[in-house]
């Protein structure tokens, strides 16, 4: 905020500064940092919880089943194509495990701050690490799996807003059903009761692409908190399971 001098009469014409450190200090403080301003905690351990779409996600489903997903023709030819073989030959197994489907595979997460400003996901399936920016800074030129993730959280809503951009094409199902590094990912996560002492995590994402999906394709995955984190198992990422 900035403060501009002014004029105030009192023995006469005195000009007055208020300077910005002093603005601070009379409506508290500082902003807090991510990590302290969280309206709910999403830190710890989490295994999916699968409620949904289960022949989709636990299973590889078959070539050419992209039921509910409104691909363009161009995403549908794609699909159609698709050789698991020649994504293990190219060295790209990990095509599913990317920011706009990660958090459909079943897999455990790991989530914490990796600093004031920054939240880490890992997930033990496909060994991937996501990373939630809460303050700019500039976005690699490289497309990653993982991509470029903006988060703020909604303090009214009490939920986590991320937005990621920067991607490279990946599936959004396993069996090929495509989006395009163009593609656009938003997610909402909140974190609800269940019974008298448990916690369940839900996930909204919701994927924007204007290549390959004729309108925004919605999903919800459900996690709770892992009470073994024992069960830890990070392995690399397959074409099929």
């Amino acid at each position: 905020m900035s403060w501009k001098w002014f004029p105030v009469a009192l023995a006469g014409m005195v000009a007055l500064c208020e300077p910005p450190a002093l603005a601070q200090g009379r409506s508290g403080s500082a902003p807090k940092p991510a990590s302290q301003s969280a309206p709910i905690d999403i830190t710890g351990n989490w295994v999916s919880y699968v409620t949904e779409d289960w022949r989709f996600r636990m299973i590889t489903p078959p070539k050419g089943d992209y039921t509910r997903v409104p691909l363009t023709p161009e995403g549908r030819k794609l699909a159609d194509a698709w050789s698991p073989e020649a994504d293990e030959a190219a060295g790209q197994q990990c095509r599913a495990y990317g920011a706009a489907a990660i958090m459909r595979v079943p897999a455990r997460f790991r989530v914490t701050w990796q600093d004031e400003q920054t939240l880490r996901i890992e997930s033990d399936a496909g060994m991937q690490i996501r990373l939630f920016r809460f303050s700019a800074s500039p976005a690699s030129r490289e497309r990653t799996w993982q991509g470029y993730s903006i988060a703020n959280w909604d303090v009214a809503a009490k939920k986590l807003v991320v937005t990621t951009t920067n991607l490279r094409a990946g599936y959004l199902r396993r069996n090929g059903v495509p989006y395009s590094a163009d593609a656009r990912v938003t997610e909402y996560f909140v974190v609800t009761p269940v019974g008298q002492s448990e916690q369940a995590l839900v996930v909204t994402t919701i994927v924007d692409d204007p290549r390959y999906l004729q309108r925004p394709f919605v999903v919800s995955s459900h996690f709770k908190r892992d009470k073994d984190p024992s069960r830890w198992s990070p392995a690399p990422c397959v074409a099929t399971w």
